[in-house]
């Protein structure tokens, strides 16, 4: 019986993690708060707890989860309508290095030595930090770097370029299977489909692993192939 409740509970557990995440927001990792991070480990501990809750009420676990879901949406909410907030919360930005100045006061708020920073430097394709305008420490603990004008890639802009806009490409076949809603977002139906596969010598939609339309209905596709490639380009 210990064990059928440990299943059940398991499944409980991850149905509620699934709707409190869902709550809570999809941010990826480098766009979550040190307090965020700390929520969500948080309520996996919890959720872990009340997974095992074998001889304890299941229901306080959960009731821990709901607050603390409910605290970080509250913040967020508040954040959100507040910039005062949002800035005591989150934290200040810190400039750790501009126009060859290298700020020691702002390293040490951030908790940052100047071998960390020099790693996140390298780290990041600045092996010189001459190249370097300006290097800014964002609230999410990620640093941002402001190359110099001489030392940042050429743009369009600078080369008085126009180049067309680019549009996403649409998926129109997936695994052998055929995305009508997409194939007729393109302005495209089947005949036309069926031309073009026809022209590329295919046959069967079922050998297709990808196909994807541009915006110029360019179609490419990509065919089943049970290949594996073993050769390691880094030895």
């Amino acid at each position: 019986m210990d064990l059928l409740k440990v299943v059940w509970l398991s499944f409980g557990s991850l149905f509620a993690l699934f709707i409190l995440t869902k709550l809570m927001g999809n941010k990826e990792m480098s766009q979550l708060s040190m307090f965020d991070y700390i929520i969500g480990i948080t309520i996996g501990s919890i959720a872990a707890e009340m997974a095992t809750a074998l001889e304890s009420d299941f229901m306080q676990p959960l009731l821990a989860m709901v607050i603390y879901a409910l605290t970080s949406i509250l913040i967020s909410f508040v954040s959100y309508k507040s910039l005062k907030i949002n800035r005591f919360l989150s934290g200040p930005s810190l400039i750790l290095l501009d126009n060859g100045e290298i700020y020691r006061k702002n390293l040490k708020k951030a908790k940052l030595d100047l071998s960390e920073f020099l790693v996140q430097c390298r780290t990041n394709g600045y092996f010189n930090l001459s190249d370097i305008q300006t290097a800014i420490l964002e609230p999410n603990g990620k640093i941002s770097f402001l190359p110099k004008a001489e030392k940042r890639p050429a743009t369009p802009s600078d080369l008085n370029i126009s180049p067309p806009v680019d549009m996403i490409v649409v998926n129109i076949i997936l695994d052998g299977q055929l995305l009508k809603e997409n194939l007729y977002h393109t302005g495209n139906d089947e005949l036309w489909l069926q031309k073009q596969l026809t022209s590329q010598g295919i046959e069967n939609i079922d050998d297709i692993y990808l196909a994807t339309c541009d915006c110029n209905n360019n179609l490419s596709v990509y065919m089943k192939k049970d290949l594996e490639n073993k050769h390691d380009f880094f030895d």
